[in-house]
């Protein structure tokens, strides 16, 4: 079933005062499936990561395992002239050999067309890598591993998250593990003229009691060359934290913390997805868990971050999730041109199985919500999206659910309002 419901989030000055309101029965959207995964020993199985668009219109993710060898997949989808989608496989990651494999990220392109991601586990070392495809003049694409992550020492290991890119071309991403205290750390990867890449630390995560603990979310940009980020744990509550990574004039980067999450609070905590920016500098993203009791809460929160006088940034509380409009999210959110956001849960709904779900703003102040779809594991709908969307130019929404589908190992799919 399909249905639409509205709730409004104020903000946390006046939280205590929202009120949410549900419609049922009324069609939001209409999904549709572009591929079912199978379990076939060719296909890959269980995409957690989103998608990315090329300039053609294909579609690429990848797969945490399945494939030829078991160690996860990079695929693309072409659309076809008749209707329908192609699949084509681009790598099989292979846990056998000093590959790395089961990607919990999905990849990002470079102006030449070159794929780039990271594997959680897997390369020299067994810590994951980072990795690069470059396309053949003949077709197929080859593999380079760029970095592979060492536990040993202080580098980082097991990269959950995407990459981002600088206007210079550096990569950088996080590790949820390694570096100090095994709480992970954000690192940066810059090309070296004569071929190869190398890594250097900006930041090691460490339980000293206010530093966050665990970042499995990809970072990103301002205007003026900070990082932003989140971490699942850690911070003065160990409910996680946002953080602010700032270049210095000599080299080196300097942390400074945002906001940390408590779980007592009704803002949610332990945040796993990313953050994005509005127009204005304000921060947006979601915490898997918490919210406000008032409401049935306990299933996350959207939230957004206003950066204040002196420095300080103040949280509000877009949305409280209470499993019938949907719980967990931990994917990333994205605006349309209008200024609505949209995101997915990996659980609740109608039939537990997760949701997508679309915030408007309203002119007044707070927030309507309107859950788009409801997954359904009947053994046809996809279910537990763990990934965010993306948009066409048309204003379609494409994701993927890690479970679910025609053989329960999940779909790619399309919403059409």
């Amino acid at each position: 079933m399909q249905s639409e419901r509205f709730s409004i989030g104020l903000t946390a000055a006046v939280a205590v005062l929202a009120m949410t309101v549900f419609l049922g029965n009324a069609r939001a959207a209409t999904e549709k499936q572009l591929h079912n995964f199978k379990t076939d020993g060719k296909d890959g199985n269980n995409p957690n990561a989103g998608l990315i668009f090329d300039g053609a219109g294909n579609l690429y993710g990848t797969t945490y395992d399945g494939g030829a060898h078991g160690g996860g997949t990079v695929f693309e989808l072409t659309p076809k002239k008749g209707g329908g989608w192609r699949e084509t496989i681009l790598h099989n990651f292979n846990p056998h050999i000093k590959d790395g494999s089961y990607p919990l990220a999905g990849v990002i392109f470079d102006a030449s067309g070159n794929l780039y991601g990271t594997t959680s586990v897997g390369g020299l070392y067994q810590q994951g890598t980072v990795f690069e495809l470059t396309a053949k003049a003949g077709g197929g694409w080859t593999e380079t591993i760029l970095h592979s992550f060492s536990n040993g020492g202080r580098d980082g290991a097991g990269p959950a998250a995407s990459l981002i890119f600088d206007a210079a071309g550096n990569l950088y991403g996080t590790t949820q593990e390694g570096g100090d205290s095994s709480c992970g750390a954000v690192f940066e990867l810059k090309p070296h003229a004569g071929g190869g890449w190398g890594e250097e630390i900006l930041h090691r995560f460490s339980l000293d009691g206010k530093d966050g603990c665990t970042p499995l979310a990809h970072l990103i940009f301002d205007e003026a060359g900070n990082l932003y980020g989140t971490t699942k744990a850690g911070g003065f509550f160990r409910a996680g934290t946002v953080f602010e990574l700032m270049p210095k004039a000599g080299g080196g980067w300097t942390e400074k913390r945002l906001e940390f999450f408590n779980s007592s609070g009704r803002y949610g905590y332990n945040p796993v997805a990313s953050l994005i920016f509005d127009a204005v500098g304000n921060l947006y993203g979601t915490t898997e868990t918490g919210g406000h009791a008032k409401y049935k809460g306990g299933h996350g929160t959207v939230f957004s971050l206003t950066p204040a006088v002196h420095g300080v940034w103040a949280e509000n509380v877009l949305h409280w999730f209470n499993e019938n409009n949907g719980g967990a999210p931990v994917a990333d959110l994205i605006f349309d041109s209008l200024g609505n956001l949209y995101g997915t849960t990996s659980q609740g709904g109608d039939h537990l199985a997760g949701t997508v779900f679309k915030l408007a703003p309203q002119t007044g102040g707070g927030w309507t919500g309107k859950i788009l779809h409801e997954f359904n594991n009947n053994g046809k709908d996809g279910s537990n999206p763990s990934a965010g969307l993306i948009l066409d130019s048309d204003g379609n929404l494409y994701g993927t659910t890690a479970d679910g589908g025609a053989f329960g190992a999940g779909t790619v799919f399309e919403i059409t309002p």
